[in-house]
């Protein structure tokens, strides 16, 4: 297996980029484009036979799921810096990794059982919980070893093409889910005609179920190259107290680092919302325009090749530049994503009508442009945090980061759920609290120095 120093400076980057690679299916195939429309609409199904009408039940599935990932969200951010710090303290890291690899299989695995003629809402939401925390905190540690890989010149290029890569992967991932999998609902075949491979059942939607599993399956084997590739650097154990003093050092020093607490602010704040945007945008494709699970997942491969050159571009960009243009330029495209999505029906766009079939081709390049956007703006942020931390301290330093990104993750959601209930249109229950989430978000951005701490 070898140690850190008998591993190649580039097959270590190579092995860490696998891990962007294996878990991107989480994201990809269980958050947005294959399961979360899936859920919507057994959930939508599930309101309508306790007599809700069909807007009224497809808003209801909507806040359903926003409840629960807020409440996942809110697990994340309490346990996230203490975790952290406590890695830092053990000086391991790999360890967590593999735990929390763990519970990523399990809860992805479990989501099989989902089944449309009797919903089990409830498990379901607790299943896909806990294979989002698995998924977050292995991402923390695993975003630890940043600093280790290679110096601050390449960083931006590092993590932009270690999306990029991770962006592939999912592509890749849906495709399959697509081509041999995943049924359409009115004609129980996948995107190319067939029936589901291994005799699933489309009637039960087994096709759509083996989501789960599949995801698992691609996280086993893809996580290989991780595991036998990268290696930490020895450091010496500070202990638990030591390390939980740290962190409440930290904690305390953010007024006196007004750019770093200006960066965990503003990131705290876009990346829920992007977060949210991701989780909503197949609920939305499905609840407003009508799509089916095969059309939300031919969106999601157009986004998502989108994500992967746009983060080889903005990776590249980031090191010429500097992350904080890139982060810039993004917000304001996912801005104006939003405010698309804000003014658009089936039928029309801000009370013009629209030719046939025009609001989905609208929908298809908001997708796109989501994927380039969000790619670049997560891979820039990501460089940006390695600018306020050491080598010592990155996993304490990315695990407050996490807690940025988590401690107010059931805002958004709960925004979204709320304005939905309030409205009763989807369209502005997305659109409006994202909006004002990424416009706070800029104007917290102002205060990050474009090299952070160095």
């Amino acid at each position: 297996m070898g140690t850190a120093s008998q591993v190649s400076a580039r097959r270590r980057i190579w092995g860490w980029w696998f891990f962007d690679w294996a878990s991107q299916p989480y994201n990809t195939l269980l958050l947005t484009f294959v399961f979360g429309p899936y859920f919507q609409q057994v959930a939508t199904a599930h309101f309508a036979t306790q007599g809700l009408a069909p807007e009224a039940a497809s808003a209801a599935a909507q806040a359903y799921w926003g409840w629960g990932q807020s409440i996942t969200g809110i697990l994340i951010a309490v346990l996230a810096p203490l975790l952290g710090a406590f890695a830092d303290g053990a000086g391991r890291r790999m360890p967590w990794i593999w735990g929390f690899s763990g519970l990523y299989v399990l809860g992805s695995f479990m989501l099989w059982f989902l089944i449309p003629s009797s919903p089990d809402l409830l498990m379901a939401q607790i299943w896909f919980g806990l294979g989002l925390i698995g998924m977050e905190f292995a991402t923390i540690f695993t975003n630890a070893l940043m600093p280790d890989l290679c110096d601050d010149e390449e960083m931006g290029k590092v993590s932009g093409y270690g999306f990029a890569f991770g962006y592939l992967g999912g592509i890749l991932a849906l495709v399959v889910m697509l081509l041999f999998l995943a049924e359409n609902g009115a004609t129980g075949k996948t995107l190319i005609g067939l029936d589901p491979l291994f005799g699933l059942d489309a009637t039960a939607r087994e096709g759509t179920r083996s989501v789960g599993p599949f995801t698992a399956l691609w996280f086993v084997v893809f996580m290989a190259p991780f595991f036998l590739w990268v290696r930490e650097v020895p450091r010496v154990a500070t202990g638990a107290g030591r390390a939980l003093q740290s962190l409440m050092t930290l904690i305390r020093s953010l007024p006196q680092r007004p750019s770093l607490f200006a960066h965990l602010g503003s990131s705290m704040i876009y990346r829920d919302a992007l977060n949210a945007l991701y989780a909503f945008g197949g609920v939305y494709a499905a609840g407003v325009l009508g799509w089916s699970i095969t059309q939300i997942g031919v969106f999601g491969i157009a986004g998502a090749l989108a994500a992967a050159v746009f983060s080889w571009i903005g990776g590249r960009a980031d090191s010429a530049r500097g992350p904080k243009p890139v982060m810039v330029v993004s917000i304001w495209v996912l801005i104006a994503v939003c405010l698309v999505i804000a003014g658009m029906t089936p039928e029309s766009f801000y009370g013009v009508a629209l030719a046939p079939g025009m609001a989905d081709k609208i929908f298809y390049a908001c997708g796109m442009l989501i994927g380039a956007a969000g790619g670049t703006l997560q891979s820039s942020s990501r460089t940006m945090m390695v600018f306020h931390t050491t080598p010592q301290h990155a996993t304490e330093g990315f695990g407050l980061y996490a807690l940025s990104g988590k401690v107010t993750s059931f805002i958004a959601p709960a925004a979204v759920a709320l304005a939905t209930t309030i409205s009763g249109s989807q369209r502005m229950g997305i659109a409006i609290p994202l909006i004002l989430l990424f416009l706070l978000g800029m104007v917290l951005l102002g205060w990050v120095k474009p090299k952070g701490e160095r």
